[in-house]
């Protein structure tokens, strides 16, 4: 989309982020994974991507990307409501599939909530393909995570 532009976010940028996920609905956990310690440390972290698409410098849509030196993942893809539809999420994902591919990663992942139809549906357009054979398991150390 014209007028749109995507640059990395810095740890200054996080209320506007998590204004991004409130607004998706997208559940943050504001002690966990997703608090502002986190989320600034996870800047600082080379295997980390956080991209933010602005339009009139109003922040309206988010992702991060890390890989393991093997697999890269694709989380917390969120759009403003009426931002979607526009292509801003397309382009998200393509970015951070470059800073992978730039990283030498060469196999993309992400964990959608079966009901996110819309991510899925962006996802497979992208060539993502459904694994429906594969269980996703985690163990918390810390339940705040």
């Amino acid at each position: 989309m014209s007028g749109v532009e995507y640059r990395r976010l810095a740890a200054h940028d996080y209320d506007r982020v998590v204004d991004v996920w409130q607004k998706a609905g997208l559940p943050y956990k504001v002690h966990g994974r997703e608090s502002r310690e986190a989320f600034a440390r996870q800047l600082g972290d080379d295997h980390i991507i956080a991209l933010g698409a602005f339009a009139e410098d109003e922040l309206v849509g988010v992702v991060i990307g890390s890989h393991d030196g093997r697999k890269g993942w694709i989380n917390r893809l969120a759009m403003v409501p009426g931002m979607q539809k526009q292509g801003i999420a397309k382009e998200l994902v393509q970015l951070v599939e470059q800073y992978l591919e730039s990283a030498g990663i060469m196999m993309f992942a992400a964990l959608i909530n079966s009901d996110n139809f819309a991510s899925l549906s962006l996802f497979q357009k992208l060539g993502y393909e459904v694994k429906p054979h594969i269980m996703y398991l985690r163990k918390l150390v810390n339940k705040e995570f």
